[in-house]
């Protein structure tokens, strides 16, 4: 067994029953062992997964550690080559995981890796053709797509999906490519590299963790790649619905921590401080603008939500820890890491470009 499949299951019943199914048999035992790791679900998952799948292995934990809490301690107590952190609400197809192994095993420089990641919805409205469109493509789904990447303020974007805009795929990303980050939704990491970096940040909880991962991971030498041969199809929103003002709390704060942590920053380099404190404050101003729209929207526990995830913020960043790096932060702000598009993803979207390939 090389790789450890670990699904980290909150009150997720429902999915397992779907999903569960899938990746045992599109999972060659000889690569990959599948493993729940169970966050304090009150939704029978314990018991049904004792009773109708005895062979995976099960994790319990006493309560609900959060998306970040509950993987490092899962995997804490899992020993293997590879750690495959994967959502109860994928959909994985055959051969999934071994195009990824062979590309890392053939690609010692890649550390992280995650598949191209597909809409379920999209994918069962084709199989049943409920819309009446034989020529209906396959759509990127919005957490991941095929490779995530970031702004000079920290936004996050995707090969596939530019803020709300997702494209459908029409193979225009099917090569594969050096990213800036790897979905958690499925994501693939070499375990000594994990326990390098000390696992994810649990002061995040859920949401934005992974990019600050992967970006942790950039600092240390390591690379993250995707790799379109393997395929994935993900519900989305399995936890939180899109449109909870706890996911937008978490978003905006999480950002401006992952940003505290990892920008350019020396003390005996007063230029590097004051570009860092000024594109925290920047992404702070723009953060205020989205939230005064949800207040002329009426949409007051989202207004609120920006503004406590500020405070919030000012709060932690007092006890959060600059990140380890081994690689010169000193020339050109970010621009020799991989992924980084130096210019503002919002602006470039309000003034027409809507598709990765057209940046």
């Amino acid at each position: 067994m090389r790789a450890a499949v670990v699904i980290l299951n909150w009150n997720g019943a429902s999915f397992l029953k779907k999903y569960l199914p899938i990746l045992i048999e599109c999972t060659p035992e000889d690569i990959g062992t599948i493993y729940v790791a169970d966050n304090g679900s009150t939704d029978g998952s314990v018991e049904m997964l004792k009773s109708e799948y005895p062979d995976v292995k099960l994790i319990e934990f006493d309560k609900n550690y959060g998306f970040t809490g509950g993987y490092n301690r899962a995997l804490a107590q899992i020993d293997t080559e590879f750690y495959v952190l994967i959502n109860s609400d994928i959909r994985v197809s055959m051969g999934w995981l071994n195009s990824i192994i062979d590309f890392m095993d053939n690609s010692p420089e890649c550390g992280i890796c995650m598949p191209k990641i597909l809409s379920e919805a999209r994918h069962q409205e084709i199989m049943h053709n409920t819309s009446g469109n034989a020529g209906l493509n396959e759509q990127f789904e919005y957490a991941g797509a095929c490779g995530g990447f970031i702004d000079r303020f920290g936004y996050p974007f995707c090969r596939g999906r530019i803020l709300s805009n997702v494209e459908d795929d029409c193979g225009q990303y099917d090569n594969p490519m050096e990213i800036f980050w790897a979905s958690g939704a499925c994501m693939i990491v070499r375990s000594h590299i994990y326990k390098q970096l000390g696992g994810l940040d649990e002061s995040f909880f859920a949401h934005m963790e992974e990019i600050d991962f992967c970006w942790r991971a950039k600092l240390m030498g390591h690379h993250s790649w995707v790799v379109p041969k393997s395929i994935v199809y993900h519900v989305g929103g399995g936890t939180l619905p899109n449109n909870s003002p706890r996911k937008l709390y978490l978003n905006y704060r999480n950002n401006l921590l992952m940003l505290y942590k990892n920008l350019p920053y020396r003390k005996d380099d007063k230029r590097s401080v004051i570009r860092k404190n000024t594109t925290i404050f920047i992404r702070m101003c723009i953060d205020m603008l989205s939230a005064f729209a949800y207040l002329l929207q009426g949409k007051f526990s989202f207004f609120k939500a920006v503004l406590t995830a500020h405070r919030d913020f000012c709060k932690m960043k007092k006890t959060t820890s600059k990140s380890n790096r081994c690689i010169s932060y000193t020339n050109s702000y970010m621009r020799y890491l991989c992924g980084v598009y130096n210019r503002s993803i919002i602006l470039r979207f309000f003034t027409g470009c809507k598709k990765f390939s057209s940046l």
